[in-house]
């Protein structure tokens, strides 16, 4: 077993490898390589699920009681100075390993079909073994420098990958945007590293968090500095996992091809973030300040991605919102120290994330036989309706997946997200309720996804909904309501219009059914597997034998520890503390059939009544707008001053010396002319002015 360990460092090495020759090749022998595009898929998904067979032993062999294996050799030193790099192999990581790697693999199975007919096939497969290489060397990394390179290597995959149709200004537009808020995060985990390091004179996890506790404790370090650190560090999980403020790349990521939006949101660049926290916590369990800002901003952001999520229109970035909730929910959860429980959460998510993202991918790729390769079109769910009928596995991975992210016993979500809950009620109420209310709201967004886009008659192919859609009855369009004018949810924002209408007419051509079909095996086959994981995957944690908490538990505290907690589990208080979740997803549930399905509330009606909040919702709450207007338009308005500056004061400064240079010069050269007789004038001339000068005086 222990041969296991020597060679894990192969794991994040097989998609490099795999990554780096298809990548050399595509520059060298690009139309070959292009020739051979179902071998390149071949090579690329088998090295990832060699990848994903040793992370397996790997976790049996944690799973059986090996004890943590490290293994790291000197990267640089000088002085004092020792840093370096290697690979470790604890319960974390290895959890981390099999979730990567079998998200990774069956997205990588999953885009065969999605992307048979794209040109940029090979190169696709490439850039996703690069990604998945990268998040699986930050979740081997042993100490803080290596999480960083690997950090932000992970950045630059998803800047390729949100960008990959680079030709389409959208997509462009949204790998800059995505680039450029994670640059700010980033900005503060490197100086939070830097600071910590300056505190405590390691990069080791473990060591920061004893020296740190040891130097606050004798007041040798201000706690003023220790929570500015552990914030500055925070702030990278804060746009890798696109908490507030910096929520606003994730949904825009959506511009990538649909496989990326799954491998992004279920298990690389979003997780990256709470895994970091995870490695961090005996750092931040010391620092209750910090503790406070991590729960109530999880807490404030799993409300604010449940409220924007019930107006959008586009299936993927309604996901997109479900995801910063969802994600919003693990980072309370590690605030108010349920380490466990958001790791939890982070696998059941991954799961379920992976299959609904895939599955809105399926549905996409069927409407695009009918509405055309236009996103606007292909992706707006008041264009399907009664899927189900056409697509049947797809639908119901679909509906799985809703009743997993609603918290319904007994899929994977609900024991996850209640164990969240019933940690945040003993820590902090306050925050139990903001999450015991996102839970209703989420409920009633996935299932209203699911009625519009499955359920009733399908709509995508009557030609006279697509002008319709120019109109602002929004949802009405969907639910039948079309009567009442102007609102509801899913009305068009502003923008949107000009945009549909702009692509309104470019790819009609390419529709050639009257109806969707179901998706190919290569793309329902993931949809299946990824269905077992989410029903089944909860029973590892469930409050009667919680074998999940047992493994994975908080650096501070012992197994025995664990186990004793474990056994003080009360029954009647899971019981009200589950009802009472139950129930709120229950009544969100009831009132998306009411809405959508059943039309027996006009949600057009009860948007017109509450046109403030409603359009709040509608508009993501103008984060969009005021960052567009303070930053974009502030900064190059900014810039601009800056160049004045530069071109009148600096260039002036540079200029007006060139320029007394040139006139001293030519002024000059006519003293300087080498005659004898000329230079005695000039001395008789001084000679004579200081006679007269002193003759004077």
């Amino acid at each position: 077993m222990e041969a296991i360990y020597q060679y894990a460092w192969l794991i994040p090495v097989l998609p490099l490898v795999g990554a780096m020759l298809v990548g050399l090749v595509l520059i060298s022998l690009n139309q070959v390589i292009n020739s051979l595009r179902r071998p390149s898929a071949v090579f690329i998904i088998s090295l990832m699920g060699a990848a994903m067979g040793l992370s397996f032993a790997l976790l049996w062999s944690q799973i059986q009681g090996h004890a943590p294996y490290t293994r790291t050799l000197e990267w640089a030193a000088a002085g004092n100075f020792h840093l370096s790099m290697g690979y470790t192999i604890d319960h974390l990581t290895a959890l981390m390993l099999v979730i990567v790697t079998t998200v990774a693999f069956l997205v990588m199975v999953y885009t065969d079909g999605y992307m048979s007919h794209d040109p940029g096939y090979v190169r696709f497969y490439a850039y996703l073994s690069l990604f998945g290489s990268s998040m699986l060397g930050l979740v081997v990394s042993p100490n803080l420098v290596q999480i960083y390179i690997f950090w932000e290597l992970v950045g630059m995959c998803s800047y390729l990958l949100v960008g990959f149709w680079y030709d389409r200004k959208s997509a462009a537009d949204a790998a800059q945007k995505a680039f450029v808020t994670n640059r700010v995060g980033d900005f503060g985990l490197l100086l939070g590293i830097l600071g910590l390091f300056w505190a405590t004179g390691s990069f080791e996890f473990d060591v920061i968090g004893d020296r740190l506790a040891e130097l606050v404790n004798t007041g040798s370090l201000s706690n003023i500095l220790a929570v500015l650190f552990a914030i500055l560090v925070f702030l990278g999980p804060v746009a890798k996992s696109a908490q507030f403020p910096l929520h606003v790349w994730l949904p825009d990521a959506m511009e990538g091809p649909t496989p990326i939006s799954a491998l992004i949101h279920a298990a690389t660049m979003v997780a990256a973030g709470v895994f970091l926290i995870a490695r961090m916590y005996p750092v931040f369990e010391h620092i209750p300040a910090a503790m406070n800002v991590i729960a109530y901003t999880g807490a404030f952001t799993a409300f604010l991605g449940a409220s924007i999520a019930i107006t959008q229109n586009d299936i993927k970035k309604g996901l997109a919102y479900s995801t910063i909730s969802q994600l919003g929910y693990m980072v309370m959860a590690m605030g108010v120290g349920a380490y466990s429980a958001g790791l939890f959460h982070l696998m059941t998510h991954a799961y379920f994330k992976a299959m609904l993202f895939l599955d809105s991918g399926s549905v996409i790729h069927g409407m695009e036989d009918v509405v055309g390769h236009d996103p606007n079109l292909a992706q707006d769910m008041r264009l399907m309706g009664g899927l189900r009928k056409y697509m049947p596995i797809t639908a119901t991975t679909f509906l799985i997946g809703c009743l997993a992210i609603s918290g319904i016993p007994p899929f994977a979500g609900f024991w996850s997200k209640d164990e969240i809950l019933g940690k945040a009620f003993e820590a902090n109420p306050f925050l139990w309720g903001i999450g015991w209310i996102t839970a209703g709201i989420t409920a009633f967004y996935m299932f209203r996804m699911y009625f519009v886009t499955f359920e009733g008659e399908f709509r995508g192919n009557k030609r006279q909904i697509w002008q319709k859609l120019k109109s602002p009855e929004g949802m009405a369009i969907a639910t039948g309501f079309e009567g009442v004018p102007a609102f509801g949810p899913g009305a068009m924002t502003k923008g949107e219009l000009e945009a549909t209408t702009a692509h309104h007419h470019d790819d009609h051509g390419h529709a050639h059914s009257e109806y969707p079909h179901e998706s190919p095996w290569t793309m329902t086959l993931p949809l299946l597997v990824l269905a077992i994981p989410s029903i089944l995957i909860g029973l590892v944690g469930t409050p009667y034998a919680n074998y999940f908490e047992e493994f994975i538990f908080p650096p501070s505290e012992t197994l025995e520890e664990v186990v004793e907690k474990v056994a003080l589990f009360n029954p009647s208080e899971f019981y009200i503390m589950a009802g009472v979740s139950v129930g709120i997803s229950l009544i969100g549930i009831t009132l998306a059939s009411l809405m959508y399905l059943w039309g027996k509330i006009n949600p057009v009606a009860i948007a017109a009544k509450i046109k403030p909040l409603y359009e709040l919702s509608l508009n993501k709450w103008y984060f969009d707008d005021l960052y567009e207007r303070v930053f974009v338009i502030g900064l190059r308005r900014l810039a601009r001053q800056v160049m004045e500056v530069d071109f009148r004061v600096v260039d002036g400064a540079v200029n007006l010396t060139g320029f007394f240079t040139l006139v001293s010069g030519e002024g000059l050269k006519y003293l300087e002319n080498g005659r004898v007789q000329f230079y005695a004038l000039i001395i008789f001339g001084a000679v004579l002015g200081l006679v007269i000068i002193f003759g004077v005086t």
